[in-house]
């Protein structure tokens, strides 16, 4: 195995605001992470439209913070002609916030089946579907999507795009503007992942989330690790990604309802720089 070279500073730590959203709202995650340090910041849209774009904007300028990604897009297939007018419209509006953020991308969990339905290859469609009709608006804004393939324990309820080489293969059909971010969360057990990582290549690699993998995991939800505490080689899938092409920031994000989302703020953002050098 090869590792690459050791992370030495943190202007390539971004962190989503998740890790923090249960202790802190945007604003305060905004001035959080400035004061820490880190490169990067990565908000989620209920957030955004707490605080309001223009003035969420505004404070992530004068922060010198990148915005790594905003969460999210996607959420795409639909049960009725309404429902498919409304997620259409919904990903317009995450298309326009995350322009006026200058997101690096907006990161697309594609959904699930339709409520009451198990056609998942009719689920398959209506994502690509979803994407030829979104694409389109997304370059015209400079928004670049990234499509997030989740574990397969989430295909029925929020996404049914599961693996690199099934977002990948989207992203082919679709053309220009359109990659993929990968959770070692969710893709580290692939026995594919990394020739998907090496097909990517810089052009499709966009985004890169890190946390880790508990043994025992106590909610496939909200019980992920802080890097470091798990079983996924982080080190390992970075040199994969770095090696082919991604010079992106390295976005924790952390769901954990019994344990990060419970401490100081403060505490979970130090352990966060401190791991990016240590186990990262």
């Amino acid at each position: 195995m090869s590792y690459p070279r050791p992370i030495t500073d943190h202007s390539r730590l971004s962190i989503n605001t998740a890790t923090t959203r249960v202790q802190w709202n945007l604003s305060q995650a905004i001035d959080g992470y400035a004061r820490a340090g880190v490169g990067g910041i990565s908000p989620w849209r209920d957030q955004i439209a707490e605080m309001g774009l223009a003035k969420a904007a505004k404070a992530i300028k004068e922060a010198d913070l990148t915005v790594s990604g905003v969460c999210r897009g996607g959420m795409f297939p639909w049960s009725d002609a309404q429902g498919r007018v409304a997620m259409l419209d919904d990903n317009r509006q995450a298309i326009e916030e995350a322009a006026t953020l200058n997101a690096q991308c907006l990161v697309l969990v594609v959904g699930g089946l339709p409520a009451g339905s198990k056609d998942l290859a009719g689920a398959h469609a209506m994502v690509e579907e979803a994407i030829s009709v979104l694409l389109p608006e997304a370059r015209a804004a400079g928004v670049p999507l990234a499509i997030e393939p989740l574990h397969p324990m989430y295909a029925a309820d929020r996404a049914c795009v599961n693996t690199m080489r099934h977002a990948l293969d989207i992203c082919e059909r679709a053309g220009e503007g359109i990659g993929v971010a990968v959770d070692v969360y969710h893709v580290w057990w692939d026995t594919e992942l990394q020739s998907q990582i090496k097909r990517a290549g810089k052009e499709r690699l966009l985004a890169f989330h890190i946390c880790d993998w508990l043994v025992p995991t106590r909610d496939l939800l909200t019980d992920r690790g802080m890097m470091g505490d798990g079983v996924i080689d982080i080190p390992l899938l970075r040199g994969w990604v770095e090696e082919a092409g991604f010079d992106g920031l390295n976005e924790v994000e952390i769901f954990s309802e019994l344990d990060w989302w419970k401490r100081d703020p403060e505490e979970v953002v130090k352990i966060c720089k401190e791991r990016s050098l240590t186990v990262v």
